[in-house]
């Protein structure tokens, strides 16, 4: 085949299968494959080790359950990435599956740390001051300082 036909018919099968499903699945499989540089699989998993197993093992057990379940979601964000054309647009993480138990649609977070957005210049100017505030350094851990939180 014509590559201007395999375009074509890409297009014609994007068009034709609706905005929102892929939309959606596009939009997990994006948030799924940046796992990695979110880090919050391993941090809730280190977090979660610690209350149920105690301190000694969470930075050897905790460390390992996260990477894992890190490197789970970034498997299937990026097969989700690959496949967001092509229905069926549920999600591949549910908590019933039983290739990856526990694992939820949306990404996780330490219980300890509940995410809002971030104070930014272009979400929420200040017309009075002419600025506005918002995080540091929003990806390290523990640098929470925010200016103007409401």
């Amino acid at each position: 085949m014509k590559p201007s036909t395999v375009a074509a018919a890409a297009m014609i099968l994007l068009l034709a299968s609706g905005c929102s499903g892929p939309e959606k699945k596009l939009g997990r499989g994006l948030r799924n494959v940046t796992e990695f540089a979110r880090l919050g699989e391993l941090q809730r998993s280190v977090e979660q080790t610690t209350l149920w197993d105690g301190p000694n093992v969470a930075y050897t057990t905790g460390v390992i359950k996260g990477f894992n379940r890190s490197l789970a979601r970034t498997v299937v964000g990026a097969c989700e990435i690959v496949t967001f054309p092509i229905p069926s647009y549920d999600p591949l993480l549910k908590p019933a599956n039983p290739w990856i138990p526990g694992m939820s649609v949306d990404p996780v977070y330490p219980d300890s740390y509940k995410p809002h957005p971030m104070a930014d210049s272009s979400l929420s100017p200040d017309a009075n001051l002419g600025f506005a505030g918002g995080d540091v350094i929003p990806f390290v851990p523990g640098s929470r300082f925010r200016i103007f939180d409401y």
